[in-house]
């Protein structure tokens, strides 16, 4: 029996190391995941679950399961990878931190790598604005690297996601990282580079994306700074020369939309907003804070650092009531990141 299904395993393409693998698990690494598990806010994803997030299921080679530390629900939150160099210049950094504000201001969930230099940046820049970040991993999630990131992971396993498709144990090895890469811009709408050498790993991620049918935007820089060179070479390929979050968020519509429609049939909700919205809507206003978020809005377009102003919410909790309200037809997102009462 146990060669008859070796022999299955082969004709599906697995590798002999995956087969002996399948055939005769370490029942003490199982045991290991297993305890792992275990903790509240620790999961493990498979492809076939209805959670397994749509984008990433699209991508060639998706992973076949992913282990995630924190929410699992902000997978399906429209994301958008910000990369770049793991030694910016300064000027780079504060383009990290003010694309990546901006972005959670307007809804968007941050996803990186974790890396030093950009990655951090964009993550803590998330975290500080009150938004929602996803890290992916070139480790196991019983480790963190570059250690000097653990204070970081610690707050995105709070308020967002730590994910990889490591086992627990697998150290920082170089081959690790081109696969995590293809992960980032599989979860995302978009990737956006703000530095990078010419012969960076975030010209990889770069790269994948473009291959999964991602946008790619790239931040010009000086003639002089060797960190703006990756980025030129990008945009001389086919990338998006950016100079404010408005272009990114004027190309996004289409890509967010499918993810939408994705969303209302994973909730199985309709398409089309109802003709009588006021039966779907008291439930939602019964919450204070859904009220608020109501209140605020009106028929006139208004962009979503204002509703968070006035409503005195957090963008984190606003960016999810937002989505839920458009959901249930109570409001309409436009271009540039405006929202609308129906």
């Amino acid at each position: 029996m146990a060669e008859s299904n070796a022999r299955d395993l082969t004709r599906c393409g697995l590798a002999d190391e995956t087969i002996a693998a399948i055939s005769n698990p370490d029942k003490q690494k199982v045991e290991s995941d297993l305890q792992w598990l275990s903790h509240p806010n620790r999961h493990l994803l498979c492809w076939d679950d209805d959670a397994y997030p749509v984008l990433l299921r699209r991508i060639p080679n998706p992973p076949a399961a992913l282990f995630i530390d924190g929410d699992p629900g902000c997978l399906w939150q429209p994301q958008i990878a910000v990369i770049g160099s793991r030694n910016p210049t300064a000027g780079g950094l504060d383009h990290a931190r003010d694309f990546a504000t901006t972005l959670t201001r307007q809804g968007m969930t941050i996803t990186s790598g974790l890396a030093s230099g950009i990655d951090t940046a964009a993550h803590e820049a998330a975290l500080n604005e009150g938004g929602l970040t996803i890290a992916v991993n070139g480790t196991g999630l019983d480790q963190v690297y570059p250690y000097s990131s653990r204070a970081t992971a610690g707050r995105i396993r709070t308020q967002g996601a730590m994910v990889s498709e490591l086992p627990l144990g697998s150290p920082p090895r170089r081959q690790h990282f081109p696969s995590r890469n293809r992960i980032i811009s599989g979860l995302s709408l978009a990737v956006l580079v703000i530095e990078a050498g010419l012969n960076s790993g975030t010209l990889i991620t770069a790269r994948k994306a473009a291959e999964q049918g991602r946008d790619v935007f790239a931040l010009p820089g000086s003639l002089n700074n060797p960190m703006a060179k990756g980025c030129h070479r990008l945009i001389r390929e086919g990338a998006r020369l950016v100079e404010t979050t408005a272009n990114i968020m004027e190309e996004l519509g289409p890509v967010a939309a499918e993810l939408q429609m994705e969303i209302r049939q994973r909730l199985d909700q309709p398409d089309e907003p109802s003709e009588k919205p006021a039966e779907f809507n008291e439930t939602l206003l019964d919450d204070e804070d859904y009220r608020k978020v109501w209140e605020v809005m009106g028929y006139d377009p208004k962009p979503l650092d204002v509703i968070i102003e006035q409503s005195g919410l957090k963008a984190r909790e606003i960016s999810s009531m937002l989505l839920m309200m458009e959901l249930k037809g109570m409001i309409k997102k436009q271009a540039a990141g405006l929202y609308v009462r129906i």
